[in-house]
């Protein structure tokens, strides 16, 4: 399992968080249709398509060794032909891979072009394909605000993150992600609220407060009464045993 050390550098905080995204093991994933949205076409795969959290080692074994390297992961080393062809396989039979579609976003940029040599689809169709196949996979939806940013499409990301933040519950990494986010949109209002969400839960790391407190933007929070206070202790005692 990864560690929970959360990098504030965007896609490395994403990466990250799996470790608290992962669902309850099974012995195997099921697979099920993952049809891609209207005029994206369809990649072509025999295998799955299955949820990358509930994936089984051998399921990840079987595509990864042969398809998605870390050289291929890297895009320093070619594994069966151009790195679109096994990038794109890997996501076709794990929709919700992060790795792969992070690495397919970084291959779309190196290249200028969209979609990359050898893969089936668009960067967005895939993340599209991916978040309809997983409609609860946060993470995941995360990765998707970030691609939004870095095309100054604002409004978007600010929507697919506001949503995710609806879908949080009482997840610490998930809400101190948010709140990351938000900072980097800058909407520093919210990114605070999800800093004290955070912190609420349990969550001990410094990283958002320090970046509120760069542009001095970062209140503490206020005390909560007793009874309050009892029940967010219990929450995090809760969290911190699971």
């Amino acid at each position: 399992m990864p560690s929970k050390l959360i990098s504030i550098t965007r896609h490395a905080a994403l990466i990250a968080a799996l470790a608290v995204n992962t669902l309850p093991a099974q012995a195997q994933a099921t697979a099920r249709p993952a049809p891609s949205p209207a005029g994206c076409g369809e990649p072509f795969n025999v295998y799955g398509p299955f949820d990358y959290r509930l994936a089984h080692i051998t399921q990840k074994s079987i595509v990864e060794n042969a398809h998605f390297t870390r050289g291929v992961e890297n895009l320093t080393r070619r594994k069966t032909g151009a790195f679109g062809h096994d990038i794109g396989y890997t996501l076709a039979v794990f929709p919700n891979h992060p790795r792969a579609i992070h690495s397919m976003e970084q291959l779309a940029a190196k290249e200028k072009t969209d979609p990359p040599q050898g893969a089936d689809m668009t960067v967005e169709c895939y993340y599209a394909r991916g978040m309809n196949f997983v409609p609860d996979d946060l993470v995941f939806r995360m990765f998707y605000v970030n691609y939004l940013s870095r095309r100054n499409r604002l409004e978007e990301a600010r929507r697919f993150l506001d949503y995710i933040v609806t879908q949080a519950g009482d997840a610490p990494h998930t809400h101190f992600n948010a709140g990351m986010l938000y900072f980097d949109l800058k909407v520093y209002d919210q990114a605070l609220i999800q800093a004290h969400r955070a912190m609420a839960l349990g969550m001990d790391r410094p990283d958002l407060r320090e970046r509120l407190e760069s542009v001095k933007r970062w209140k503490d929070p206020e005390p909560a009464p007793a009874a309050d206070a009892a029940a967010s202790a219990a929450s995090a005692a809760s969290q911190a045993t699971r």
